[in-house]
Formats: structure tokens, C-alpha cells, sequence
């Protein structure tokens, strides 16, 4: 018997609440509005409700350990849950849209034995994309090189140059072989204690993560994502970005909400670095496993460097397996996952989920790790390590119940303008206008420090 709309994200949250190894049932959250803001064959709405929702009933908890008031009311409406899942599209500065999107390269194929998706939206990928075909940059070239080709080997190709491309396959071929069998082995939240620190406590402050300090070391959707709503939450972030490989300044203003930003180099000034970590409580990054080893800042090294420290690590394809060390985005995983072909409009071209849900819902369940990984150290100490992926989301979300009607291929539209949950706030460029925060406590509506940042703008410093 098919579960009711109400059933199935409760279903999918409870699973949410035991993967955060926070213990018994999840507290109640009340889901207000209509279903079917996201039209999908997968249940992509359901899941985004439980992602979100485990992040906010997170934070309830923390509160309340931290001394505030007993468990708090939670609630989310379907209608901002969807329009924040696609916060990205809804960016205005100045009353005009940015403009967020794919690149001209960050598009499905066809290759001469099926389809390959590709990602260029960064300079350096796309430049890899473009050496590994050995052609020219238009559309028109990178179609004839990728056409002569097998799927699969262009995806060797462009991986191996440093790019970023995944042949689309079945969940039956993706679940057969080494990398999808990696994936379906991990958690769906990995978690660890290292070290015999003593228990950091707090007291509670008017929102649940206040005066926490949040180091950002993550990029593009789902790690931004997860700190800025800890920012929300009360949280003090600063983001580090590398010098050599700036953001693309459409995402910074969706990616920095909340957040304070600064540039530093990883290599060449590792004494800040470390002056920022031995003052942070929570550390959050978006680099490949084992990537930031040779800065110092692996799991063991930062156990024994800063006793008590939270870290969530974040990557496309998790810390095991083959693809352990390979680059991916929300995109390249929906295509090698079978996420894609279940989404297919008409059982030929590849189809997309109608939000990024892989990397928002990843984003919300790495906000809830911490929170959780904060609990946890409060009462009983030592460094928590929580590590999450795109991949093991993505797995998570192709075992549930389906059969709703799938997104069009390759859009990305939902139903409503969304503008119910939209705020606008100041900044040096004029009023930029996103999409709220999701959920209430008590009744009182999350909202984004304001003004919003300049990227690269603020000191390498916490406040």
C-alpha cells in the first residue's frame, strides 16, 4: 500500500533523526501547504522536508540541552521548503534576476552508445573538459568529439584531465559496479569520536547556535548551504576561499548569506589558518577526502590539534570506494546514479530532478550533523567527525517509494513564484533580494544577518 504524502516524509525523517545518531523518535514537525511543489517520479519534495526538517529539529534540541526552554514548536511550509531548494534561482540584486544557471558546457550529451553529462561552470573545468576532447569551446565542436565517443570513455578522458563528467547509467549499472557499491556500504550520515577532549558547554543564547564559531571551507551549493543556515541558527561564520580560484560571483550571493568572507591560502598561511581553527568550535569542508591531509587537517591531526572541534566533511562520492578522490557536483552524481534515467520525461533523454536536491539536502543534513556533533560533544566530549555525500544522499532517496510525475528534462521550475518567502537585504552593490531561511520555532521566523557580505571582503579573523 502506497504511503500518503504525510507518511512519507515522516518515514523519511525518522530515518533522517536515527542516521544523526541523535537517539528514540524525531520530535514532531508540523508541515504546513499543499503537496506536489516538486513534481518528480522520485519523492524529491518529501525528502527535501526531511532534510530540512531534521536541521531544524537539530537545532530545537541544542537549544534545548543548551539551557533554553523545553523542546521547541518546529514547523516547515511545503511552499518555502520547495522555493529554498532552488534559493539559487530566486537571487535579485538591484531588482534583477543573477542569473544563476548551468554553463554552455554543463549539459547532457549524446555519445555514441548512450548519454554523459559534463560540468564547466568553472574556468578550470571547463578548460580540462575542452583538453581531454581536444576541441575547441562551442557547442558545436564539443557535441562532434563527445558523439564519436563511448560514454564511458569520455568519462575517463575528462576525469583524468581534472574535469568533471559522468557516463549516465541505470541504477542497476550504477548499483553493480565498485563506485555504487561503495556508496550503498557507507551511511547515510558517517560519524566518529576521536580523542578524549572534555565536553564543550555553552550557555543557551536567543537563537540555538549562538556563539558558536563556524570555520567555512566549502563552496558552490550544498556546503554553503549548511552554513549559512547554521549562520541562521545564531551561528558566527566566516568562509575561506583560495586566492587562485575565486568564485563565480553569482553564487557568492546566495552562498555567503549570514556569513562574514574572506581569501586565504591554505599553503602559505597555515599559522592563521591554525589560529582560526583553535578558536572555532565547528569546522565545515568541501574538499575531496584525504585533500586537506597535507595542511594539516586530517580527522586524526585535528583531533590532536584542537581537542573538541566539530568537523563535517562534505563530498560528492563519500571517502570509500574507487571514486573516493573524484570531483562531482549535484548533476554529475544525479547522471551516475541513475537519478537521471528514473527522472526521464520520455525514456530516451536523460531527465533532472526539479531542484538541486542532492546537494540542498545534503547541505541541510551537514547543518544537522553538526548540530548533532555539537550535542554530542557537549555532553561527552572528544573531536566528533560527521562525513556526508551527494552520492550516499542520492542512494538514500533512489530506495524510497516512487511514481509522482517527472520534472521536464534538464528544467528546473516549480510551481509558484515563491515570492511569498522572499526578503531583501542591503549590501555594497544594492538590495539583494533570497529566499528566507525555512522553518519557525516557537513561532519565530529564522531570518539571514543582515547586510549580506562582499565576497572576499572581511578580515581572515573572528569577531
Amino acid at each position: 500500500m502506497r504511503l500518503t504524502a504525510e507518511e512519507l516524509w515522516a518515514r523519511l525523517l525518522a530515518e533522517a533523526w536515527t542516521a544523526l545518531g541523535a537517539g528514540g523518535p524525531a520530535p514532531a514537525l508540523q508541515v504546513t501547504g499543499a503537496p506536489g511543489q516538486l513534481a518528480s517520479h522520485l519523492p524529491v519534495e518529501d525528502t527535501a522536508i526531511a532534510c530540512a526538517g531534521a536541521a531544524l529539529l537539530a537545532a530545537s534540541a541544542l537549544q534545548t540541552q543548551r539551557g533554553g526552554t523545553g523542546p521547541r514548536a518546529a514547523r516547515l511550509d511545503r511552499g518555502h521548503v520547495a522555493a529554498v531548494f532552488r534559493s539559487e534561482h530566486r537571487v535579485q540584486l538591484n531588482g534583477q534576476a543573477v542569473g544563476v544557471g548551468f554553463a554552455p558546457l554543463s549539459r547532457f550529451w549524446r555519445a555514441s552508445d548512450g548519454w554523459v553529462r559534463t560540468h564547466g561552470n568553472y574556468p578550470w573545468h571547463r578548460d580540462a573538459l575542452l583538453r581531454a576532447l581536444g576541441c575547441g569551446g562551442d557547442r558545436e565542436a564539443v557535441a562532434a568529439a563527445i558523439a564519436g565517443r563511448g560514454a564511458h570513455e569520455v568519462e575517463d578522458l575528462v576525469t583524468d584531465a581534472g574535469g568533471v563528467a559522468a557516463a549516465v547509467r541505470t541504477e542497476t549499472d550504477w548499483r553493480a559496479g565498485p563506485p555504487g557499491q561503495a556508496v550503498a556500504a557507507a551511511r547515510l550520515v558517517e560519524e566518529s569520536s576521536l580523542g578524549d577532549a572534555p565536553p564543550r558547554r555553552r550557555a543557551a543564547g536567543t537563537l540555538p547556535a549562538a556563539g558558536i564559531r563556524v570555520l567555512d571551507l566549502t563552496r558552490v551549493i550544498a556546503g554553503p548551504v549548511a552554513t549559512r543556515y547554521l549562520a541562521a541558527l545564531g551561528a558566527d561564520v566566516l568562509r575561506l576561499d583560495p586566492p587562485h580560484r575565486p568564485e563565480l560571483p553569482q553564487q557568492t550571493y546566495d552562498g555567503l548569506l549570514g556569513k562574514r568572507s574572506a581569501v586565504l591560502d591554505l599553503g602559505t598561511d597555515a599559522a592563521r589558518l591554525h589560529e582560526l581553527l583553535d578558536a572555532a568550535d565547528v569546522l565545515v569542508h568541501g574538499y575531496r577526502p584525504r585533500a586537506l591531509d597535507r595542511f594539516g587537517l586530517s580527522p586524526g591531526t585535528l583531533a590532536e590539534r584542537y581537542p573538541g572541534l566539530v568537523v563535517v566533511s562534505l563530498s560528492a562520492w563519500g571517502r570509500t570506494g574507487p571514486w573516493g578522490g573524484r570531483r562531482g557536483f549535484d548533476s554529475i552524481v544525479q547522471a551516475a546514479s541513475g537519478i537521471a534515467v528514473a527522472e526521464s520525461a520520455d525514456g530516451d533523454r536523460p531527465g533532472a530532478m526539479p531542484c538541486q536536491l542532492l546537494d540542498h539536502g545534503t547541505g541541510y543534513l551537514c547543518a544537522a550533523a553538526a548540530l548533532r556533533g555539537l550535542a554530542v560533544q557537549a555532553a561527552s566530549g572528544g573531536t566528533q567527525v560527521r562525513e556526508l555525500s551527494l552520492a550516499r544522499t542520492a542512494h538514500w532517496l533512489l530506495g524510497q517509494e516512487r511514481g509522482g510525475a517527472p520534472a521536464a528534462a534538464e528544467t528546473t521550475e516549480t510551481t509558484g513564484s515563491g515570492a511569498d518567502w522572499l526578503t531583501t537585504l542591503g549590501s555594497a552593490e544594492g538590495p539583494v533580494t533570497v529566499v528566507r531561511p525555512p522553518g519557525r520555532l516557537d513561532g519565530l521566523e529564522l531570518a539571514w544577518p543582515s547586510p549580506l557580505t562582499r565576497y572576499g571582503a572581511d578580515l581572515p579573523a573572528w569577531r
